[in-house]
């Protein structure tokens, strides 16, 4: 169904004409109860109009008595029909799970827990679950994004449309852990979109922002990106925002760059400059080592920086999410392929900053190598192998009798085999190293062995 008109604050806003249904238009009315215009159409009857859009269909008579309407079974096309909002129907709402990863599950209301699968629809009531090392993406009918990481517990509280307005309510209670939201702008005024935890309940009208719940230490982080969240303390819910109110209305309006952090209990924190978003050396390194590993260039006031790992440069499809105490961040072995880091610097306070996002090439070549004299004579074999198998793989070898290597003695490339020997080599101290080179897709990559040394006294 079509959206027709808007509350704020009580005062009723016109929208556009909508033609689901047989809805002509919707306009203004001030007053009480609050109302809504429906123009009738070709057929239409007050029992009929009651079914499609009230919660009790048997509220044709309070429409008969609000319109002074004698003939309800008979409609002129073109009455306009006074309908209050607080007779129409709620329809619910449904979140689409778009990525999953590790242990995430669900449950509706206290039914048993099911692994949560990419394709299914989760409904008002619906708990969620992450564990250690889970994620899950969830999509919303409007296009947000609920982005959900490890050890987090929420329930999807309110997913409703309300009927013949097309208004929305979306409700998320956090327990424990953190949301990551990106909330496409409502379109009505009085569309709301909350999370709330046991100390805070955080509203936006179209925005990115995080909220985290520690359950230990019953704070709430609430860090906005762009936009501005409204924060009002959550006092078991019943200090939580009605519908339609406007986000200056909240205890704290926290803008864009800004984060606040609220214990329950006590009053909503002020608004705090977040750390400016951290850079990483080297970005485009081609990550070919044993472990997947990133520096980050140090920022000013952090205690530590979270590390996020995705396939996709919105992190909808996230695989791995760690902080970290130091800028050096190992984050272990991962697959081949590309890949998108997120790097956040925490503050002292615990708030996290705003985020940067570089694109990363994962490409694992284990290179081992070997030498050793060649048994009755005096030549040198130097080996080397790699651990998996590459079309288009070829080597270069260097020996030099300096570790820097700028002067090779031997330098042999396009090798596609493992093995090298070097005949007549002189008494004295010399220097190696194996290089992997592959052309894939275009793209050059390469891998270099550690420069070994070996000492020749024959």
């Amino acid at each position: 169904m079509g959206a027709a008109c808007a509350l704020v604050c009580g005062a009723w806003l016109a929208a556009s004409p909508v033609e689901a249904h047989g809805v002509h238009e919707a306009r203004a009315h001030v007053g009480a109860p609050a109302t809504i215009t429906y123009v009738t159409r070709a057929g239409d009857s007050l029992y009929n109009v009651a079914t499609r859009y009230l919660r009790d269909p048997s509220d044709w008579v309070q429409l008969a008595r609000l319109n002074h309407v004698s003939a309800p079974r008979h409609l002129q096309p073109g009455t306009a029909l006074r309908v209050p909002v607080a007779l129409l129907r709620e329809d619910g709402l449904s979140a689409k799970v778009i990525a999953t990863s590790g242990p995430a599950t669900h449950a509706f209301r206290n039914e048993p827990s099911l692994p949560l699968v990419v394709g299914s629809s989760l409904v008002e009531g619906d708990r969620l679950q992450t564990g250690k090392d889970g994620f899950a993406t969830l999509e919303l009918s409007d296009g947000t994004h609920l982005i959900i990481p490890p050890d987090t517990s929420l329930e999807l509280g309110t997913l409703r449309q309300t009927a013949l307005t097309g208004t929305t309510d979306r409700i998320v209670n956090l327990q424990h852990g953190e949301v990551d939201s990106e909330v496409t702008h409502a379109t009505r005024k009085d569309d709301r979109f909350q999370i709330r935890s046991p100390s805070v309940v955080a509203g936006v009208r179209g925005t990115s922002f995080r909220v985290s719940y520690d359950g230990g230490n019953a704070s709430t982080a609430v860090e906005v990106l762009d936009g501005a969240v409204g924060v009002d303390a959550a006092h078991g819910g019943a200090g939580a925002p009605a519908a339609g109110m406007p986000l200056a209305a909240s205890t704290q309006l926290v803008t864009a760059r800004h984060g606040s952090l609220t214990t329950a209990g006590g009053a909503v924190g002020g608004p705090v400059a977040l750390l400016d978003a951290p850079t990483i050396a080297n970005p485009s390194k081609v990550q070919d080592d044993a472990n997947v590993a990133f520096d980050v260039v140090p920022v000013d006031g952090a205690r530590g920086y979270r590390l996020q790992i995705g396939r996709d440069a919105g992190l909808l499809e996230m695989i791995h999410d760690e902080r970290f105490d130091s800028p050096h961040a190992d984050v272990g072995a991962l697959a081949d392929g590309t890949y998108f880091v997120r790097v956040i610097a925490i503050d002292q306070s615990g708030l996290e900053g705003m985020p940067s996002t570089y694109a990363f090439e994962r490409r694992r070549v284990a290179l081992g190598t070997s030498a050793g004299r060649v048994d009755g004579t005096h030549n040198y074999a130097f080996r080397w192998f790699v651990d998996q198998s590459a079309a288009n793989l070829h080597f270069r070898f260097i020996l030099a009798a300096a570790p820097d290597l700028h002067v090779p003695l031997v330098d042999r490339t396009d090798l596609s085999g493992g093995e090298v020997v070097v005949s007549d080599l002189p008494k004295g101290v010399y220097y190696w190293t194996v290089i992997a080179e592959q052309f894939d897709n275009g793209r050059y990559y390469q891998k270099a062995s550690p420069v070994q040394s070996f000492r020749l006294d024959w």
